[in-house]
């Protein structure tokens, strides 16, 4: 029997985030999910190291891998509208929890419940998860103005908004000591 789980997780590189956007360089889910765990993997580490936390950074990576996955099923629904009011962002987490147990029925039964996990981060890991996720679209919008895409103004500064309202310590480290460095060029680095 086929299985589809990992040919539905490798299509991750087809969605294109940033859809009400004009983007300069196209992102894809793959690229996103990619960067959020090397950026979780970061936070996690931050909070063992900075303030005495005891995270499992594998752990913390392995959330971040799978945070986005039911995108695969339902796409990249704009932030605007996923929050616009808490009846379609409580529909849209029924519908993304619908699109993670079909990604789950995609897996052999004995795979599948060591895979399920995965879509739920619990306590401290969704926290960070959260907060590498708005740092992966602030650092978008960082690189979007950088090439004088002023669409994405806005958008830079309501998830800098965003992100400061979370009051994760972790990430304002982030924000102070790593984020600088996405403004410079390459020979600036």
């Amino acid at each position: 029997m086929a299985h589809s789980f990992f040919a539905m997780v490798n299509r991750m590189k087809y969605i294109n985030r940033w859809g009400l956007m004009r983007n300069s360089v196209p992102e894809n889910l793959s690229e996103h999910t990619l960067e959020v765990a090397y950026i979780t993997h970061g936070l996690a580490a931050l909070r063992n190291s900075r303030f005495g936390g005891d995270l499992d950074c594998g752990k913390a990576v392995l959330y971040a891998l799978y945070h986005d996955c039911s995108e695969i099923i339902t796409g990249d629904l704009p932030t605007p509208v996923k929050y616009h009011n808490q009846t379609l962002k409580d529909a849209y987490k029924a519908v993304e929890a619908q699109a993670a147990q079909r990604l789950l029925e995609g897996l052999p039964e004995d795979l599948a419940e060591a895979f399920a996990p995965c879509f739920e981060p619990e306590g401290e890991y969704r926290l960070l998860v959260k907060a590498a996720d708005k740092i992966s679209a602030l650092i978008k919008c960082v690189e979007e103005r950088k090439m004088g895409n002023r669409d994405f103004d806005t958008a830079y500064q309501s998830t800098l908004d965003a992100l400061v309202e979370m009051e994760v310590p972790e990430a304002e480290i982030f924000l102070r000591e790593f984020l600088p460095a996405y403004c410079m060029t390459l020979d600036e680095l």
